[in-house]
């Protein structure tokens, strides 16, 4: 399947390589937009626009395996103050309410704390996904802990299992340890606490090419585990099946487990996911200002259709009118119980 490629691939940013390689799973499998048509949900429409999702930046203090950004320490993309506003303007007068901070690590954009200030004077529900590392490796960011609970903020940090093994083979060593360390510290200035008002969340996904299982029966393992063995408390578990896109396609292709993967996505299709996809209530905004319909799409380079495609020119009546556009990697999003930003779709 993949031989076609390799004598364009030259002539194809990495983009294109991704989604011709997408596109090729479609000759095999059903095409996503086909599979959407019946069960009567093509065009995939909007249903309210609830969340902005906002990629600071990919640069990150880690190099994750899975990571669909691409994100590292030597990653030089990164918004800047002047986009920041654009966003600030997008949202002033909007009805749009969650602000959800990602990267790369956010924190490490240098107006990240004007940004977060300036999104809390509007009264918007700031979320900020952390790798949790970021906290306490760098004395840069050791008071960051508290600045989130200063404006209210919800911390969302993945920690793919509740073992250093595990953690470790998917995140680099001495992951677990450093993140066992930041929850700690966000434990003991409430974040996770009943009734602190600050929510701490975790986010799991699994290692190799395998679906998310059960999150409700995941997080009561996590809260055993890490309440029992360290102490460690925390709100939810949100489990995220792992797209075959950027590093993670790379690892199935060289482990030869593409195609395998793709069929056990197409065999999971969900219709109730399907109904409950983040893109219908999200817009992602890349670091450079532009606009898509999901985070995943932005790492494909898939800009929002049909409507104006920059946060400088953001209409959330068009956005809201607009067409969703899919591609295979879609049926990551609708395997199993479903997979989001905020975790599974359906029990």
């Amino acid at each position: 399947m993949i031989k076609s490629l390799k004598a364009q691939s030259n002539r194809l940013s990495l983009a294109e390589k991704q989604i011709a390689i997408l596109e090729e799973s479609a000759e095999k499998n059903q095409p996503f937009g086909q599979k959407l048509k019946t069960i009567g949900l093509y065009p995939l429409m909007p249903t309210e626009i609830e969340i902005l999702q906002i990629n600071l930046g990919k640069m990150c203090n880690q190099t994750c395996s899975h990571c669909h950004v691409d994100a590292g320490p030597d990653r030089k993309e990164i918004m800047t103050r002047s986009t920041m506003q654009f966003c600030l303007e997008a949202v002033k007068n909007s009805s749009i309410q969650i602000i959800d901070l990602t990267g790369g690590a956010p924190e490490m954009n240098p107006d990240f704390q004007w940004f977060v200030e300036e999104l809390h004077k509007q009264g918007k529900k700031i979320i900020v996904r952390s790798n949790l590392t970021i906290l306490v490796s760098n004395k840069k960011f050791k008071t960051y802990s508290e600045f989130f609970a200063k404006h209210h903020v919800s911390v969302i940090s993945s920690l793919p299992c509740y073992t250093l093994e595990n953690v470790d083979q998917q995140r680099g060593t001495g992951v677990f340890n450093d993140s066992i360390l930041a929850l700690k510290k966000l434990n003991e200035i409430g974040y996770g606490k009943e009734g602190s008002g600050l929510e701490l969340h975790l986010v799991y996904n699994p290692i190799g090419a395998s679906l998310a299982g059960s999150q409700e029966n995941l997080q009561k393992d996590y809260k055993r585990e890490l309440g029992e063995q360290l102490g460690i408390s925390f709100n939810n578990l949100y489990t995220i099946n792992n797209l075959p896109i950027s590093r993670f396609l790379d690892y199935l292709l060289v482990q030869g487990q593409y195609e395998t993967y793709m069929e056990k996505l197409v065999n999971a299709f969900n219709p109730s996911a399907a109904f409950g996809v983040m893109c219908r209530n999200t817009i992602s905004v890349g670091w450079d200002g532009y606009l898509y319909d999901c985070d995943f799409n932005q790492m494909l380079e898939l800009k929002v259709k049909n409507v104006p495609s920059h946060i400088s020119e953001f209409d959330l009546k068009q956005l809201s009118a607009r067409e969703i556009v899919v591609n295979q990697h879609c049926y990551g999003c609708t395997a199993g119980a479903g997979s989001s930003c905020q975790g599974a779709i359906t029990k």
